[in-house]
């Protein structure tokens, strides 16, 4: 098992509106500075039934930035100098499921990443490792995640394959449907290579990925995505993704945080040897993965 933690300091990755939720206390931002660039925004720090916060907003306040030029490795980076614990993104998608009705909430639990133009790792030359993305989110996270939002009245499904693309333009017809065909569930375009970073950085990390449209795959006579639609339903789920977040925070102060294998995660992935490794490097992994690398 992984190393405990004293108490949850929950992340929450999204919209820029979404800390905007009747209870939030001591709120206020800080601007974290990162070897690894420019995040997308400050970190605003609160605490919201009992639990300490930590908003990101992913595309920065006032959706500045597009997916392909968020800077990832950063904005986990920052999180993790924020102090905390296990991660919870929430994302507008796609639907590539006829019973995924836009409004509904999918918990994805796979992914497969079609994404090219983006900073995957924070290792490489200098110091390698691989670590495992065979479940690629946490379990008892997203368990309580689910819970939280049924509880809040949102429609949820427990697991789904999240199809990660580049974009900024949305999916062809013939592309919708070759997704369709391997068996995803959703597409979006934001959270890979997110899972793999926050795995990298043994942040346990679960989505709650918001359905706002069926993307192109149907019939032809089906009108194709337009994002006046989309903003029109993320703004019906925002509501259902605070209200969630104010029951998944409660049920977190009910119940201490257990380890979790997750926050262990490196001790097993780190191939350079120490005599080997780019000191450079090593300084910029200091937050990232300074629990692993500290001498024994």
């Amino acid at each position: 098992m992984g190393e405990a933690h004293p108490k949850w300091v929950l992340g929450i990755v999204g919209g820029s509106g979404l800390y905007e939720i009747d209870g939030l206390e001591d709120a206020r931002w800080e601007e974290l500075s990162s070897p690894w660039g420019a995040p997308s925004d400050a970190v605003l720090h609160g605490v919201l039934r009992g639990v300490e916060v930590r908003f990101l907003p992913r595309h920065g306040r006032g959706h500045r930035l597009s997916p392909s030029h968020l800077n990832y490795r950063a904005n986990v980076d920052v999180l993790k100098r924020a102090g905390v614990t296990d991660v919870l993104s929430l994302s507008a998608v796609g639907s590539l499921r006829e019973e995924l009705s836009p409004g509904c909430f999918v918990a994805v639990d796979q992914f497969i990443d079609r994404t090219f133009a983006r900073e995957t790792s924070f290792f490489g030359q200098g110091l390698v490792a691989h670590v495992s993305m065979a479940d690629p989110v946490c379990p008892r996270l997203s368990g309580l995640a689910v819970a939280a939002a049924r509880d809040a009245g949102a429609p949820v499904t427990a697991g789904g394959t999240y199809l990660a693309m580049e974009g900024p333009q949305f999916s062809t017809k013939a592309e919708s449907r070759l997704y369709r065909s391997w068996g995803c569930d959703v597409i979006g375009m934001t959270n890979m290579p997110e899972a793999k970073l926050a795995r990298e950085a043994e942040l346990p990390y679960a989505s709650l990925a918001m359905v706002t449209d069926y993307d192109s795959w149907r019939d032809d006579d089906s009108a194709p995505v337009e994002i006046q639609q989309i903003l029109e339903v993320m703004h019906a789920n925002s509501a259902l993704a605070k209200a969630t977040l104010v029951r998944l925070c409660g049920a977190l102060a009910a119940s201490p945080r257990e380890p979790s294998p997750i926050d262990t995660g490196l001790d097993n992935a780190l191939v350079t040897p120490p005599e080997h490794r780019d000191k450079a490097l090593l300084a910029k992994l200091d937050a990232i993965a300074g629990r692993a690398l500290a001498p024994l």
